[in-house]
């Protein structure tokens, strides 16, 4: 398939036959292709922009190199891996963490920058030594943990930042975010946080013109007199034109804070991976290192303009899923029409005026779901929390990381929350698993079992574990 940007028509370039799919080296006709392509950019819309906001970042140049970078990934696997790279909200709590350490955009794109760095040596080390390192590096517990506290660190950006601007706003907006998350279905689903951006945008709206201005907390957490949905800087920006540009600057604490994301983009695209692979039929294993690459190279050159990351997209499969279409025709299509997006200003001045209160609802169902990613991965690989091998360091690095614990090093370097958190878990569990008997490394449970449904028959006895007593009959 060459660079993957030549495709045969599938049938008669309209409708799919009944069972069939469209393979990424097939297409569509081109107007089909084209409303394709607008239909990723759609699903992809809310988290997308959402993320460049949270992190104070301008969203033009975000869906910008958004498509800047999709093109890239999809030259890199050369078409084989259909997908979108939307802007990453796993780095939503790095930001927050940066700038309340007095940091500027350009202090969290240059931390982003050096992450972007790591994660294209990730991908060249896995396209050289194979998958397995991954596993052996960061394991389901250890990847699981750490998604968890880069979501659940985000909890009290919402609860001091967002919510108070608005709490009766807040509220409504999350309700219905949730309401369309679980009653709708196939493609409206995959857009809810869209929806419900566009549900609190509205409804903003309609209280200023009912009830004028709303005495709360401001962006800067001013109590004022303020308009709900501000519009100001729409009117005053133009139709057409470039998205603001900056250089990163670089510092060791920024740094340090960003790094553990790249265990969260590992596992994001590894996911993505396997989940296109599975949908379309074609083994990817042997692109998982080149799609890891991409990823990085596109953050890097995204970051290095000072726009945010970019990762792989799950609500694009959700779409390919409903729609059976895996032409990466159409990836290309979204692709342009972001670049297009992207240079209009007026459009990202819609985007950031988004109001306080609706990010607040947006945000507490949006965090959470991050956090209990973590938990997924852990269900997922059936990872037993009963092992002390895995309780201990996960429990001691998620409420570090959570609860904002610190370790002074010196007088102007500490560590803390994100970072410390995976530090913690990751060297935690390694050295712990160095050190621990044979028994805990056949993921033997020691603690009581209580009334789960663990089948100690089927459980994997190492060769040293003691004999567990058998359970005394239930009395009367």
């Amino acid at each position: 398939m060459g660079l993957g940007v030549r495709w045969t028509v599938h049938g008669d370039g309209r409708t799919p036959a009944p069972g069939a799919v469209v393979r990424p080296d097939e297409r569509l006709s081109w107007p089909r292709t084209a409303g394709l392509g607008a239909q990723h950019v759609v699903a992809m819309f809310g988290a997308s922009f959402v993320a460049p906001v949270l992190m104070g970042l301008d969203p033009n140049l975000a869906i910008m190199m958004s498509g800047v970078s999709t093109v890239i990934f999809l030259l890199a696997t050369r078409g084989r891996v259909p997908s979108y790279l939307g802007c990453s909200l796993s780095f939503v709590g790095v930001a927050a963490v940066i700038r309340a350490q007095g940091g500027t955009s350009a202090t969290v794109t240059g931390a982003v920058l050096v992450v972007g760095v790591a994660l294209f040596l990730v991908g060249v080390a896995v396209q050289r030594f194979g998958a397995r390192i991954i596993h052996a590096a960061m394991p389901p517990v250890v990847t699981g943990a750490v998604v968890m506290l880069i979501g659940f660190n985000l909890a009290p950006v919402t609860a001091s930042t967002y919510w108070p601007q608005d709490q009766w706003v807040a509220l409504l907006t999350m309700l219905f975010t949730g309401l369309a998350v679980v009653c709708l279905r196939g493609f409206w689903s995959r857009v809810a946080i869209f929806l419900g951006l566009v549900f609190g945008y509205g409804l903003s709206w309609v209280l200023d013109l009912v009830f004028g201005k709303i005495h709360s907390a401001n962006g800067a957490g001013q109590v004022t007199d303020h308009w709900r949905l501000d519009l100001s800087g729409v009117g005053q920006a133009e139709w057409i034109g470039l998205p603001s540009f900056h250089a990163p600057s670089f510092q060791w604490s920024a740094i340090l804070v960003a790094l553990p994301v790249v265990i969260a983009l590992v596992a994001e695209n590894a996911g993505h991976v396997k989940a296109v692979g599975e949908m379309t039929g074609d083994p990817l294993d042997d692109k998982l290192g080149t799609a890891i690459s991409a990823d990085g190279v596109g953050s890097v050159l995204s970051t290095a303009l000072g726009g945010p990351p970019n990762t792989t997209y799950s609500e694009n499969i959700g779409v390919m899923a409903a729609t059976r279409v895996y032409s990466t025709a159409a990836y290309w299509a979204a692709a342009g029409f972001a670049l297009l997006f992207g240079l209009c200003p007026k459009f990202g001045a819609v985007v950031a005026a988004i109001p306080g209160g609706v990010l607040g609802g947006i945000t507490v169902i949006l965090y959470g779901m991050i956090g209990l990613l973590g938990a997924q991965i852990w269900v997922h690989n059936k990872v037993d929390l009963r092992n002390p091998l895995n309780l201990v360091p996960v429990a001691a690095g998620v409420i570090i990381g959570i609860g904002g614990v610190s370790l002074k090093i010196s007088e102007n370097f500490e560590l803390g929350g994100i970072a410390l958190g995976t530090i913690v878990v990751l060297s935690g569990y390694h050295v712990l698993r160095a050190l621990a008997p044979a028994h805990l490394k056949q993921q033997e449970p020691l603690l009581d079992e209580g009334t789960s449904a663990y089948d100690e028959e089927d459980a994997p006895r190492g060769p040293s574990a003691p004999d567990r007593p058998e359970k005394p009959e239930p009395t009367e």
